[in-house]
């Protein structure tokens, strides 16, 4: 079963030409199918698992064995999605007979309101890095583009210098599935960027990445993470936020400002409108206030 779930992978990088990101996670979610066939499911283990022998009964014990291990319901549900494209996959190429996982249910995901910071705790996590150090600089710049444009990290650390105009203010992102779009960003993040470029032209020689690290190579995603929780605890800030915080933060504060969800989905990227309404939400005391405003017994 590696070697076809290699064939799988192979298959998603070069002709869906799918995102490193996805892949990886594919990869883990098929991996840990395997092991729990190997060691949960069948009763001796072994070293791999033939695919004939995997039917929607295999994959409902998985599915009930994650539910033990307490994987939310959405996690739960990633794991199907990658065992039905993966059959889907092998019954494209005549490995099987049929998906087993086609038949499974989806769990049904948990309806929850995404963490979103206010505009005072956003502006307070801004001013954490030392600007007085060209790291400093750095981690202000890619802070405030995070939250001017509403970026996911993948998109942060993928931009090249060719992609940005300062004075235009738009930088042009690659999404999911490698799909690009341009963004535009404020005054305060143009400013912050302008000011890293010189410090970032005596790192780098031949790199082309916006951002890098000290030895002048792109910065990664993992140190990106890192410095946002170093700034968060500096702040002082409530658990729970993360750098797609910042993310969330970004549409919630445009749909509070008024803007419009349909122009909120092409700054995110969104492929459907339903997905940015669950990155957006109204406050408690918004709605109050729309109530008192709109109802005639208010």
């Amino acid at each position: 079963m590696r070697n076809e779930i290699g064939d799988f992978l192979n298959y998603l990088t070069y002709e869906r030409n799918v995102s490193v990101n996805t892949v990886e996670a594919y990869r883990d979610d098929l991996e840990s199918f395997i092991r729990f066939l190997s060691n949960d499911y069948y009763t001796q283990s072994r070293e791999d698992v033939e695919l004939r022998r995997v039917d929607h009964l295999a994959i409902r014990s998985y599915l009930a064995h994650l539910s033990r291990r307490k994987l939310s319901r959405s996690s739960t549900a990633r794991h199907l999605s990658a065992l039905r494209s993966f059959f889907k996959f092998l019954m494209r190429e005549g490995m099987v007979d049929q998906n087993p996982a086609r038949t499974v249910a989806t769990p049904k995901k948990e309806k929850t309101l995404p963490t979103v910071m206010q505009v005072p705790e956003v502006a307070l996590l801004l001013e954490q890095p030392d600007v007085e150090t060209p790291l400093g600089v750095r981690d202000r710049a890619f802070l405030e583009l995070m939250y001017a444009s509403g970026l996911r990290i993948s998109e942060l650390v993928g931009i090249v210098m060719d992609d940005i105009e300062l004075r235009a203010r738009l930088v042009k992102v690659r999404g999911k599935g490698a799909k690009e779009r341009i963004v535009p960003f404020g005054t305060k993040a143009a400013d912050a960027v302008q000011a890293w470029i010189p410090h970032r032209g005596e790192l780098v020689d031949e790199e082309q990445a916006l951002f890098v690290n000290y030895r002048g190579e792109r910065i990664t995603q993992r140190s990106v993470r890192r410095l946002f929780d170093r700034y968060l605890r500096a702040a002082s800030l409530r658990a729970g936020i993360s750098p797609h915080t910042m993310r969330h933060s970004f549409a919630t504060h445009l749909l509070n400002a008024g803007a419009d969800l349909r122009g909120i989905q092409e700054l995110l990227g969104h492929a459907s409108l339903s997905t940015t309404q669950k990155y957006t939400h109204l406050n408690d005391w918004q709605l109050i206030a729309v109530y008192k405003k709109a109802h005639p017994r208010a």
